[in-house]
């Protein structure tokens, strides 16, 4: 029997590879990432030996983009994304600003005209969606407010290429670009309505999602669970997913990514959210391994040899300078240096987004086929490097506070916020519950004690929320309660309850061995994610009630609270 299989010949090399190299990787203490990317570049068209297809190989991983951002909306809400909006938005365009302009200055260098400069510093500005999400799933940072930062900067970013791809080829014949390219991809209005209509489309597609399916969606997906059946509960989830992703670029030129993750969010909060993310966790891990391997497959080794300096360059932009202004802005807003740098490092590598933006200014007539070569390169090298450069955070934080006094200061958050107004009475601070986070889970168990009059004290990382929370006449501290003197300063040592409900096992470990030695008899409710953590936490506070996911948490946790009382 003859066979003609790209499909499964192109998948079953890919993963086996990735598999192998991936494991390797590991065995040698590099990120498995790192051998992901190598079987791309081993079936790729510029190495020899059997070669996949390309062409699967990305529309595959386009899938996996679409289920990765699908379970980041089931985790999120638009309360939490919209809390950080003073630092994601302004933070957001003012670092693709400054990396587009250098990464500009790079190709002016180079002697290249100025829309190959434009291109190229656009390209360059904007970070991988996956490799974000997978470094922030990876760390369970994706709920805390670092993360819920860094996912507000991404879809700004995402927003904001979504313009640049629809005013790109209106202007190309402006710099230089081919006429008979601009009028193939160019929409026929003029550049401001083209601009109206693009901007328009997203709002009526997210206005919808919002009115409309955060109502029909749901019960859909009710109907199928009550049949009792994994499989179809499984399918609707991918239907969903990929299925408002489509219709989302199609009818209203939203990206993919985007579409996926307005789809998350008209999910999020229902019954059924928990076990959409949990059952389809293994086809977003799946999926995702086939986006690294996509770009390995992209990847041409010549260019390391043919533009050794400019390749350098570049990814120094992107490890180097992008980072620090990330960090920097980050720092400028009054937010813990932990959390600056961890968003600072989740930006530090390109990917999809530069692909598609270089490679409409190769077709426009504006990119060199060298720049998209650069782009794909610094990709597979700021991709392979990620990893790495998360684990350094933590020892530059040291570094940092270490040399620098202002840097302590900055990260004590010496402020009104990081401290209790003296107006508050020792009554409201003695026999209190003391509440770690208050996003979605944090904020129902507040309510809740305060309906009965039990007397709360908030500590929180975000500044909006604890500014809120005290006009609201609700003792709040700003800062990481992992840092002792956070703790001290919500006043533990007198608390009755601790309730750590953010979603961080090592933020909490550092918070109950803190508490503990302030105040042993303290009743301590954590939020976990398995038996793992379930079981290490338990042991660091054999009095404390532990809870794991999000119903339980709401309904357990504050049981368990109310118990203490």
């Amino acid at each position: 029997m003859s066979h003609s299989v790209p499909l499964i010949a192109t998948v079953a090399a890919a993963f086996a590879l990735a598999l192998g190299l991936g494991v390797i990787a590991l065995r040698l203490g590099i990120p498995a990432i790192v051998g992901y990317v190598l079987a791309g570049v081993l079936i790729g068209p510029t190495t020899p030996g059997f070669q996949g297809d390309i062409e699967i190989v990305r529309q595959l991983a386009e899938i996996g983009v679409m289920l990765l951002m699908f379970g980041v909306g089931l985790h999120l809400s638009l309360e939490e994304l919209y809390a950080v909006r003073r630092i994601a938005a302004p933070g957001a365009l003012i670092q693709i600003t400054l990396a587009a302009l250098l990464g500009a200055g790079l190709a002016h260098l180079w002697g290249w005209d100025t829309g190959a400069a434009i291109v190229f510093g656009l390209s360059v500005s904007v970070a991988s969606t996956v490799v974000l999400m997978r470094a922030l799933e990876s760390r369970r940072a994706l709920e805390t407010l670092t993360g819920r930062i860094a996912v507000g900067w991404l879809i700004v970013q995402d927003v904001v290429m979504v313009l640049v791809l629809v005013l790109l080829p209106p202007l190309a014949t402006l710099f230089g670009g081919t006429a008979a390219g601009a009028a193939t991809l160019a929409a026929p209005e003029s550049l401001l309505t083209s601009l109206a209509v693009t901007l328009g489309s997203v709002v009526i597609f997210i206005a919808l999602m919002l009115v409309v399916g955060r109502r029909l969606f749901p019960w859909l997906l009710w109907q199928v669970a009550r049949t009792g059946s994994r499989e179809l509960f499984i399918l609707s989830i991918i239907v969903t997913a990929v299925g408002i992703s489509y219709l989302a670029g199609e009818l209203f030129g939203v990206s993919y990514a985007l579409g996926a993750f307005v789809a998350g969010l008209v999910l999020q909060g229902s019954e059924l959210s928990q076990r959409a993310a949990d059952e389809s966790l293994p086809l977003r891990d799946a999926f995702a391994v086939l986006f690294f391997v996509s770009v390995g497959m992209l990847f041409d080794p010549t260019i390391v040899v043919e533009h050794p300096l400019e390749l350098l360059a570049v990814v120094g932009l992107i490890l180097g300078v992008t980072p620090l202004v990330t960090t920097l802005l980050m720092v400028a807003g009054r937010y813990p240096l932990s959390s600056a740098l961890t968003v600072g490092a989740s930006l530090a590598q390109i990917g999809e987004f530069s692909f598609i933006v270089a490679g409409m200014g190769v077709s426009l007539g504006l990119l060199p086929i060298e720049g998209q070569n650069l782009i794909l390169a610094t990709a597979v090298i700021t991709i392979s490097l990620n990893p790495i450069v998360f684990s350094t955070i933590e020892p530059v934080r040291r570094w940092i506070l270490t040399r620098s006094r202002l840097a302590r200061i900055m990260d004590r958050s010496a402020d009104r916020l990081a401290e209790l107004p003296h107006s508050i009475s020792p009554e409201r601070l003695t026999g209190h519950v003391l509440i770690v986070g208050y996003g979605r889970v944090g904020k129902r168990i507040g309510d809740a004690l305060r309906a009965r009059g039990t007397e709360i004290v908030v500590a929180e990382e975000n500044r909006q929320i604890v500014s809120d929370l005290r006009s609201a006449g609700i003792a709040a501290v700003c800062g990481n309660a992992s840092d002792p003197a956070v703790l001290i300063q919500a006043h533990v040592a007198r608390a009755k309850a601790l309730v750590i409900a953010t979603p961080d096992a090592a933020a909490a470990r550092a918070m109950l061995d803190t508490a503990l030695k302030l105040n042993p008899e303290v009743t301590v409710v954590v939020r976990t994610h398995d038996d793992d953590e379930r079981t290490l936490l338990k042991g660091l506070a054999p009095q404390g009630a532990i809870f794991m996911g999000e119903e339980e948490l709401a309904r357990g946790m504050l049981t368990a609270v109310e118990q203490a009382l």
